[in-house]
């Protein structure tokens, strides 16, 4: 049974949401989860870190697209309207501006202007990732044993080559045998 709809809170969200999807362009979406958290945890409280982290970590755990999180977060703030007003949000902004460049771009060869952004996007991407990681982190940090295998994990998977899904494989099993 979803929250009954609040249209304010739908209308606050998904412009919020809109502007951030702009720096979402080819997909990371994820990146502007901190924001997103910041807004509707931190700034409005229309839910705790802890719900946040798990409206995440099922977007994440779920086949599909990347930005189901902002259909969760919708959902549980302002139900059936703020999921389908934040899902159009941040659907809608970043198409739009893609088609346009597209369009525009498509009978030009990339300038050095062009290039100076495409390789000053990189570091933005990774300070919006380890942001992403770190307001994740803050929710989901309930004791010692949480935080450890957090640390653990991202050792793992940045000190390692180890595929990332064996980590979130071994995880699980740390979840289900009870150990964290």
């Amino acid at each position: 049974m979803s929250p009954d709809p609040d249209w304010s809170v739908a209308g606050q969200l998904s412009a919020h949401i809109a502007i951030l999807s702009l720096m979402a362009i080819g997909g990371g979406v994820i990146m502007v989860a901190p924001e997103v958290q910041r807004f509707v945890v931190d700034s409005h409280h229309w839910m705790t870190a802890e719900r946040f982290s798990a409206a995440y970590a099922i977007s994440q755990a779920s086949p599909g697209p990347n930005l189901l999180y902002a259909t969760l977060v919708g959902w549980e703030v302002a139900g059936w309207a703020g999921a389908l007003a934040s899902t159009a949000a941040i659907v809608a902004p970043p198409m739009v501006l893609t088609l346009a460049l597209m369009h525009a771009s498509s009978r030009r060869t990339p300038g050095r202007f062009a290039r100076a952004v495409g390789k000053g996007l990189a570091p933005l991407s990774v300070g919006f990732l380890l942001a992403t990681g770190w307001i994740l982190l803050r929710g989901a940090a309930t004791d010692w044993r949480a935080v450890a295998v957090t640390v653990l994990a991202t050792a793992a998977v940045l000190g390692t080559r180890i595929n990332p899904v064996w980590v979130i494989a071994a995880g699980a099993a740390a979840g289900v045998a009870g150990l964290v």
